[in-house]
């Protein structure tokens, strides 16, 4: 089988990315902060951050693709630690991508949806980005800095994703379902949309790009939806009839990051090339039956 590097094998996306392709690819992993074990993939504690550490693994391993997954995600601490997050969101991706360049092999970075400021949503590819807060700076610097040494990558933009947690990592919904099944209220945003996919959808979108996508591509869902009408969803599908959904305005939270009000894309273009989500409910009544 061929050789897949997936950097962030600890996080959400990439432990999802690892179980569900590891029956087709020869899967090496890479974590840091959190290592974990994922039966049949190989996995490498290295520090991204560290230039010759991304060269020694690439000389070792061979891999024939890459997906780069790892980074610090959390707006809130890329907001607070903007030098430090800088290191692994834009220094650590380019220079993957310059490595995938000199190997002449396919690269995948997982870009956000938070490189928009939602005020014009629904996003097409090609529209200029916008980014209100540091996570979504560091993303729409990263694609450019990417695309500049090798044009020949792939750079998918997500978005909300949910789905079965990592040792490591969870989606949105697990604190979300833990306060509804605990009686606690839950406070969800009316004026927050965007349009979310499964992370077992994300992963098809991934591997359909690997092989169709050079350049930037949306990988989001069929629904624009508030976080408040998500969560009504997502407890009429688990049955939790007693959820104490709050719903409030993103100016009622205060955070350190600023959000966008939507940052739905249009990811009509993946579409066309054979990435197919479900509609939302058929989604989490599919992840209700992994569980």
């Amino acid at each position: 089988m061929k050789k897949l590097l997936v950097t962030g094998a600890s996080g959400f996306l990439g432990w999802n990315i690892c179980n569900l392709a590891k029956k087709k690819w020869d899967i090496y992993g890479t974590v840091f902060s959190h290592p974990v074990k994922i039966y049949g993939v190989n996995i490498a504690r290295i520090n991204l951050t560290d230039f010759k550490e991304i060269k020694k693994i690439f000389m070792e391993i061979r891999p024939d693709a890459v997906i780069h997954t790892a980074a610090a995600a959390d707006p809130n601490y890329c907001q607070m630690h903007k030098s430090a997050t800088y290191k692994i969101n834009v220094d650590a991706s380019a220079n993957i991508a310059g490595i995938c360049s000199n190997y002449k092999i396919p690269y995948i970075f997982t870009s956000t949806d938070m490189v928009f400021n939602g005020l014009k949503a629904p996003y097409k590819e090609e529209d200029p980005v916008c980014p209100v807060n540091v996570y979504g700076e560091q993303k729409a610097l990263a694609e450019e800095e990417i695309l500049k040494r090798y044009p020949e990558a792939a750079v998918c933009r997500m978005v909300l994703m949910f789905g079965l947690p990592s040792p490591a990592s969870e989606s949105f919904i697990q604190p979300m379902l833990r306060d509804m099944r605990e009686g606690r209220e839950v406070r969800l945003f009316i004026d927050e949309f965007r349009n979310p996919i499964s992370a077992e959808t994300a992963v098809q979108g991934l591997f359909i790009a690997l092989e169709k996508v050079k350049g930037v591509i949306h990988l989001g869902g069929v629904e624009r939806v508030s976080r408040y009408e998500f969560g009504t969803l997502l407890a009429d599908v688990l049955e939790i009839s007693d959820a104490r959904l709050i719903s409030c305005m993103q100016k009622e939270l205060i955070m350190a990051a600023p959000r966008a009000p939507d940052v739905t894309l249009d990811s009509s273009k993946a579409y066309t090339i054979g990435f197919s989500p479900l509609p939302l409910r058929r989604e989490l009544e599919r992840l209700k039956k992994l569980r």
